[in-house]
């Protein structure tokens, strides 16, 4: 049965957040990798790569507020360090230093990861009645595999 944030049990808002901060996480990192290869871009693909990787940075920029405020609704704790932010991702983080062609391999990558991971928080929240964050998730994962989609048309 579906429940308004304030009648979700303790436990499920537990569930749920820590769905929540794994998404986050990897929103984080996944921002940074597009906005790392946005700087560093080269090559005759530079132009629409350059924009592309814009639009994916600002739109997670975006996402990772949705998400954190989202735990916030729950009364949970939104984790703010980076460096656990990077601990707890599955998305790694890059030093630029490589060829367009793998740039776009490694967001592709990191677009997959994070829709899987909305994917998963769609399900925890589902689990929990907690259709608000469920909601969110499935946007979320449907924006991730378009970006995916976008990136993929890039490599065949």
């Amino acid at each position: 049965m579906a429940q308004a944030s304030a009648q979700i049990s303790p436990s499920a808002r537990e569930a749920v957040c820590e769905a929540l901060n794994q998404g986050v996480a990897e929103t984080v990192v996944a921002t940074m990798l597009a906005q790392n290869f946005h700087w560093n871009v080269t090559g005759m693909g530079f132009g629409p790569l350059h924009t592309l990787f814009q639009t994916m940075y600002e739109d997670h920029f975006v996402a990772q507020d949705d998400l954190a405020e989202r735990i916030k609704a729950l009364d949970g704790h939104a984790e703010g360090q980076l460096s656990a932010m990077l601990k707890r991702s599955k998305i790694a983080e890059h030093d630029g230093h490589v060829k367009a062609e793998a740039m776009v391999a490694a967001l592709l990558a990191a677009q997959e990861t994070l829709a899987a991971t909305m994917v998963g928080l769609s399900a925890v929240a589902e689990d929990h009645g907690d259709l608000l964050t469920q909601d969110l998730a499935i946007g979320r994962a449907r924006t991730h595999e378009k970006f995916a989609w976008m990136l993929r048309a890039h490599l065949r």
